[in-house]
């Protein structure tokens, strides 16, 4: 019998739990700034299974209260180390819209009021530990929140470079990417009692250079000239490959942050291992008790088939933490899980969603990437003008999986509501059309929703996008098999104000595009937000296209980016998406 339809428990919460298992004191505590959520699409869950697979004794404390001992001190002090992570968002992404308003809701906090995430929930949970278990076993960071912040980067909530993230919070070290092999190693040389610094995947500080390291410019020298902070990001994002990058070593103050070489991807075989973890799929009652955990309602019965993502848009922060090379489960292992589900009582027949970080980058990759690595000297799969030609894509696998999925007993409706990216439909000549085929007939429901987030070809430059003739193309492809299939489907379409680059004639072009082109007037569009491990945020903050360093328009006014954002969503639209969230309440309430 698989390990997915073992029976199981939570990890450990409460100390009655531990209890219950006959232990006394934990190897591992975990905290996040998430409800405790038993799920594959959750950071900390999967760091806990794949903990407790190696024979450690883990807990996890879901968003602790910051305000006092409680739940810091519920499950004891771990014998080996500390786990923090800010949750599955960034919390300051969470907490705050593009325009720094306070945002009410959270769909990871039971009962969904935005009141347990505290802003910069990384730097506060260490804090917490540090207050009330003095001189403890290390504090090891982990998560976007972390990853993302390894090195000196541009905080737009406070407009500032702030140091690398080890240095504000006084951890230990810092397990960045996705770290899957990195927390195997780490668990294993804590437990026998090693030195941690040589795993790779791992940041630490210390009080000599590393002179095998690649030398990045110091935090002083980014503070000083905005070209040393475009030059350490450079850095930062191209060595992100574990088969050919360098460790860094940047000098901050009169010490060093030593970031190791990549840990190794996960190969299909350690995919499915990970993936077929007994998660309960649920929220723990002693956090759920609180209230629902709205995002349950997407990731309970979704299915991700596959990480990473190598469409390189400049404002996603994905390749930066994920990495550029797809990694894959099998069929048999995803076939397997939704095999599962219809043994689960409360599974109605509907599969919310089956991708990853872009649905149709699964079953394919570059052989030339799987053998050497990523290409670097800014050469991409995909930019605003072509696809690579050594990047074949392919969709003839994920036709198959679909299929396979529709076809097993139980499975009512299959969606896929992960980002699909239509220019890759349109260049797979052989398979592509099928794909979008299987799509409007079996795995949408009323509308397919695509993200060219704008239509300006200087614009879409500065983003990474590609240019509006594919968005036409993949349009006319789309409303010509609803047509043939009788169906009545639209597209919607993610858009995006002020970015890098956009002035306000920009987003009257994106207006008349959208509305003689695509025959529609927007509902909703966002305000780009500056987030960390991006070059759209490099853009931002240095007022400089990071490929060439010359001078680019940035808005930084916050009411002329509303501004933006209104030439194509009047603000008549916004009060009547909200009247009818609020009326769809109603009813369904």
């Amino acid at each position: 019998m698989s390990d997915i339809n073992k029976p199981n428990k939570f990890l450990p919460t409460t100390r009655e739990e531990m209890n219950e298992r006959g232990w006394d004191e934990l190897d591992v505590v975990l905290i996040t700034g998430d409800a405790y959520i038993d799920s594959p699409f959750m950071g900390i869950a999967v760091v806990g299974r794949i903990l407790e697979d190696i024979g450690l004794r883990v807990g996890i404390i879901g968003q602790p209260d910051i305000n006092s001992d409680v739940d810091v001190k519920r499950l004891g002090e771990p014998k080996l180390f500390w786990g923090v992570s800010g949750g599955s968002i960034d919390s300051m992404v969470s907490n705050y819209t593009a325009t720094k308003k306070f945002r009410n809701s959270d769909d990871y906090t039971p009962g969904g009021k935005n009141e347990r995430r505290p802003d910069r929930a990384t730097l506060v949970y260490t804090n917490l530990i540090r207050r009330y278990f003095k001189g403890t076993v290390p504090v090891v960071l982990g998560g976007i929140e972390a990853s993302l912040r390894r090195l000196t980067h541009y905080d737009y909530w406070s407009n500032k470079l702030r140091k690398p993230i080890l240095f504000d919070t006084k951890a230990d070290y810092m397990i960045y990417g996705m770290g899957e092999q990195a927390i195997i190693d780490l668990g294993n040389t804590l437990r026998d009692g090693g030195d941690p610094r040589n795993i790779r995947g791992l940041c630490y500080i210390s009080k000599e250079p590393v002179k095998e390291y690649l030398s990045i410019p110091s935090h002083q020298e980014c503070l000083d000239d905005k070209e040393n902070y475009i030059d350490l990001f450079k850095a930062f994002y191209d060595n992100n490959d574990p088969m050919y990058s360098n460790g860094l070593c940047q000098a901050v103050d009169s010490r060093f942050l030593i970031q190791n070489p990549p840990s190794d991807h996960m190969d299909e075989g350690e995919m499915d291992k990970i993936a077929s973890y007994p998660y309960q799929r649920d929220v723990h009652p002693h956090d759920g008790q609180h209230g629902k955990v709205k995002c349950l309602e997407t990731i309970k019965f979704s299915i991700m088939t596959h990480h990473g993502c190598w469409g390189e848009c400049n404002f996603c922060a994905i390749a930066a933490h994920q990495g550029r090379t797809i990694r894959t489960r099998s069929e048999k292992n995803i076939l397997e899980e939704a095999k599962h589900f219809t043994t689960l009582k409360d599974f109605k027949g509907i599969i919310s969603d089956v991708g990853g970080p872009t649905a149709n980058m699964y079953g394919y990759e570059c052989k030339k990437k799987m053998k050497l690595g990523t290409c670097i000297e800014n050469k991409r799969c995909v930019d605003a003008h072509r696809l690579c030609r050594t990047m074949k894509v392919d969709h003839s696998r994920n036709i198959q999986l679909l299929k396979d999925i529709r076809e097993i007993p139980g499975i009512k409706k299959a969606f896929v509501a992960s980002g699909v990216r239509y220019d890759l439909i349109t260049a797979d000549k052989k398979h592509g059309k099928q794909y979008l085929k299987e799509m409007v007939n079996h795995h949408i429901s009323g509308q397919m929703k695509v993200a060219p987030e704008h239509t300006n070809d200087e614009v879409l430059h500065h983003m990474g996008k590609p240019g509006k003739q594919t968005l036409i193309d993949f349009k006319k492809m789309y409303d010509d098999l609803n047509k043939e299939s009788g169906k009545k489907q639209f597209l919607t379409y993610y858009l995006i104000a002020a970015h890098p680059g956009c002035e306000d004639k920009h987003m009257h072009d994106l207006k008349q595009f959208t509305t003689h082109e695509l025959k529609m007037n927007p509902e909703q569009a966002q305000v780009f937000t500056p987030t960390p491990g991006t070059y759209s945020a490099v853009m931002y903050y240095t007022e400089l296209d990071p490929f060439t360093k010359k001078k680019i328009f940035v808005e930084k006014d916050q009411r002329r980016k509303e501004k933006q954002k209104e030439i194509v969503v009047p603000k008549t639209n916004h009060h009547n998406m909200r009247a009818k969230r609020m009326g769809t309440s109603g009813m369904q309430g």
